[in-house]
């Protein structure tokens, strides 16, 4: 008897899918704050390296795990968003790589034409 086995593409993630709208390569301060294990309330400013209706990548000297919710503030335009980090690089010599993807996006979140 043989058995054919079928690859399934169902359980793709959003990390494998393609990546939605123009991105930027633009250094935008926010501050980016979430809760701890612990409850804890961490808040650290950042900037971030690149940008898109969506998200922006930023680096942090701190350690977030996939999935972790976050609230990004863009502190030039004074507007607040949940977000999700979807993505961890590499560690850096200035901190962690981490693409952010904003829960409920304004396309004018970072005041940039994009």
């Amino acid at each position: 008897m043989s058995v054919k086995f079928i690859e399934s593409h169902q359980g793709a993630t959003r990390h494998s899918m393609q990546r939605r709208g123009p991105r930027m390569n633009s250094r935008v301060p926010v501050r980016i704050e979430w809760n701890t294990a612990a409850g804890e309330r961490i808040q650290v400013a950042a900037h971030t390296r690149i940008v898109n209706p969506y998200g922006c990548m930023i680096v942090l000297k701190q350690s977030l795990e996939l999935e972790d919710r976050v609230a990004l503030t863009n502190v030039a335009a004074h507007t607040t968003n949940a977000a999700v980090v979807v993505w961890k690089g590499g560690a850096r010599p200035d901190g962690w790589e981490y693409g952010i993807e904003l829960v409920a996006p304004e396309m004018d979140f970072w005041g940039l034409e994009l």
